[in-house]
């Protein structure tokens, strides 16, 4: 059989991580194991119906079965620039300052296809998100400059520590994988230096409604009108496999990553974002979480809670996150030594090595319920499967 050797680009990607991880657990699980876990940020609880049932009423709808458009729906962009005022108080303009995505992932691709020329710089934040220093940047033959984030700093990225003359910098928070967060102050900071530097501040939201104890996420845009913000219906109501979200911000940013969109795809499918619409009116007039969000969240949380005070109890210096569903702690070993450890325990977790930055780190996502949850530690403290 004919062998086809890959591009020298896609040969600098490593393996995307989490294949690495369903491989170990599929082996596991095929001989019989229970395995719990905590691996991939999906999240285990259900769409809510009101959303689901939307999506059904509109995919019997024949127009609603045709090819949307690169930038997406209509009414759904006018549902978001409304979501804005409503949740950040900022006015946006639906036709030239909003694009639909196929999940936040693609668009965080695309921009840097749209606007970064070969050779030129981008900043990523180490750990980050992998598509911010590998594809996003081999696949336009750009350079990457990853920028340490540090407990002692809160896990923020220090733009003081960043080179001057980059084109683009992806930054995001609540943040995968730390938990970490922010406030406008903040990010008015790093809005102004991209300002002065001529960079493109691209801020990865995703996790804006993930919250706990009182701690709302800002967007980049109350910190300036001059960059783009990516969120994603994925986390928020539970909607991964729906695969879609959006790009808000500068107009000439977004008219780029249409244009780089429009050769690419076709749009998500006209039914899903009819269903995107519902669940943005969940939202009321005051911009708070709306119920079925809020009693996700509430589930959450209380597992968070159990996973770190029982990490604590284990002996880990855990931080109590106010965002996102992710737990990160210092396992005090080589972390690939200590996932392996934990896979001979029915635990899957995931390696900080993936997301770049310090060896040591683990990220564990509380997707499981409580009881399963105590059943991780109770085999963590036995040292033993069974």
């Amino acid at each position: 059989m004919t062998t086809f050797e890959q591009a020298d680009r896609l040969k600098q990607i490593p393996p995307y991580l989490f294949v690495r991880l369903e491989k170990l657990s599929a082996e596991k699980r095929a001989a019989g194991w229970d395995m719990i876990d905590f691996g991939i940020g999906d999240p285990d609880l259900p769409t809510p119906d009101c959303i689901v049932e939307a999506m059904c009423e509109a995919a019997k709808v024949n127009a609603n079965q045709k090819y949307s458009s690169s930038q997406g729906e209509k009414d759904l962009r006018y549902a978001v620039a409304a979501w804005y005022k409503r949740r950040f108080g900022l006015d946006i303009d639906p036709d030239t300052q909003v694009c639909i995505t196929i999940g936040s992932k693609e668009a965080i691709f695309n921009i840097a296809q749209a606007f970064v020329n070969n050779g030129e710089m981008i900043i990523a934040p180490s750990p980050g998100y992998p598509v911010y220093s590998g594809a996003a940047t081999l696949f336009n033959e750009a350079k990457c400059v990853q920028i340490p984030l540090r407990k002692e700093k809160d896990w923020l990225l220090d733009v003081d520590e960043c080179p001057k003359g980059a084109r683009m910098l992806y930054l995001n928070y609540p943040n995968n994988p730390t938990g970490a967060t922010c406030d406008v102050a903040y990010l008015k900071k790093v809005y102004d230096w991209c300002q002065e530097n001529g960079t493109i501040l691209c801020y990865d939201n995703a996790y804006s409604e993930m919250c706990y104890d009182g701690y709302q996420a800002p967007s980049a845009l109350q910190a300036g009108p001059d960059c783009i913000e990516f969120g994603s219906f994925s986390k928020t109501f539970n909607m991964t496999g729906f695969r879609l979200g959006y790009a808000v911000g500068n107009p000439d940013l977004i008219a780029g990553l249409k244009k780089c969109k429009g050769q690419i795809d076709s749009g998500a499918p006209i039914f899903i974002q009819k269903a995107a619409i519902a669940a943005l009116e969940l939202y009321g007039d005051d911009g708070k979480l709306p119920k079925a969000i809020a009693d996700n969240m509430a589930v959450y949380a209380e597992r968070r809670k159990v996973l770190v005070d029982g990490l604590r109890e284990l002996g880990y210096k855990v931080d109590m996150p106010k965002g996102t569903f992710y737990v990160w702690f210092d396992c005090g070993k080589n972390s690939t030594e200590f996932t392996q450890e934990m896979v001979e325990l029915g635990i899957i977790v995931t390696p900080g090595t993936g997301f770049g930055g310090q060896e040591g780190y683990i990220r564990m996502t509380v997707t499981e319920p409580v009881e399963r949850i105590r059943l991780a530690l109770e085999r963590m403290r036995r040292g033993s499967y069974q």
